[in-house]
């Protein structure tokens, strides 16, 4: 174990920073999450950690205020006790599809909170596969931003190859535009693989239309990418459109399983997600990210 740092977990990620901690060799700490009566919070730490560097895993997934506020408390813990540096290893970032003014009148919630974060005194950040490369730009402090594009290659590689799929018949689909640069790196890692991007609007949140499909996907199998997964409405109408187009067969993949609503077309043949969000998830391929969360530690230690 590593004498000068210490790994913390607060309520969202406990299996994963168990996890994280075997391989990364970084002892995991004890903490205090307390929840009153009256809504307030307190988190603190229970061990000395007077010029240590910590680590504090804690992804703000739903109920995101609680999650960000147990959060900022427990920087503020560490800080006044002395610590000598605090990486947050945030793996899914809460309020990133809030990054932009798309209405008038309305916040950039993303900007926001990576300001509390840096205010009660987070020196640097650790996430996975944040919503829109901007966000990075809200911070002040260093960001490293993990991708699962080689953990979802190495899973569909290995699978079509067990079941024997060439993958030049494979058809890497970007469900949005957001999508479009996940959707051409993941293509990347298959020989011979093609793209496809689906055209759609959004008249309300958590609610999209398809307007228009670019790319053949018919008679091909074909790998829809999204960045989260919340209602499902999104690939569940790239699916769709794939399928009247004639798609042979259909799976998606996705880095963060928010899962509001956790109901997919029968015509998906699989879903596979990783575990930035802890839940429990029947019927769905989880991959655990903590190796490539370990790697980021190791190498900044």
């Amino acid at each position: 174990m590593k004498d000068n740092a210490i790994l913390f977990a607060l309520s969202s990620n406990q299996t994963l920073a168990k996890k994280v901690s075997n391989l990364a060799k970084i002892k995991l700490g004890k903490v205090k999450i307390e929840h009153f009566a009256d809504g307030e919070i307190l988190a603190r730490t229970l061990e000395n950690v007077s010029g240590k560097r910590c680590f504090v895993i804690q992804s703000t997934n739903s109920p995101a205020s609680q999650h960000i506020f147990e959060l900022l408390v427990f920087i503020d813990s560490l800080k006044t006790n002395g610590a000598k540096e605090i990486v947050l290893v945030m793996p899914y970032y809460g309020y990133s599809r809030q990054d932009r003014v798309a209405r008038p009148g309305e916040p950039i919630t993303a900007k926001m909170v990576a300001s509390l974060y840096q205010a009660v005194g987070a020196d640097s950040i650790i996430s996975v596969d944040l919503h829109t490369p901007q966000i990075q730009g809200f911070f002040s402090c260093p960001v490293k931003e993990i991708s699962t594009t080689e953990l979802f290659a190495d899973y569909f590689n290995e699978k079509f190859e067990k079941e024997g799929i060439a993958t030049s018949d494979v058809v890497v689909v970007a469900p949005d535009h957001g999508s479009a640069l996940r959707a051409r790196d993941l293509g990347s890692m298959f020989d011979g693989a093609s793209i496809a991007f689906i055209d759609k609007r959004r008249p309300a949140p958590n609610k999209s239309e398809v307007i228009n499909l670019v790319g053949n996907v018919r008679d091909k199998v074909c790998i829809i990418i999204d960045d989260i997964i919340d209602t499902g409405m999104t690939v569940n109408n790239a699916a769709s459109t794939i399928h009247a187009y004639g798609a042979k067969d259909i799976f998606v993949c996705a880095s963060h399983a928010i899962l509001s609503e956790n109901s997919f077309l029968p015509i998906i043949h699989e879903v596979v997600v990783t575990d930035t969000v802890e839940k429990n998830l029947p019927n769905i391929k989880v991959l655990s990210i903590a190796p490539l969360i370990a790697k980021a530690i190791e190498e900044m230690l």
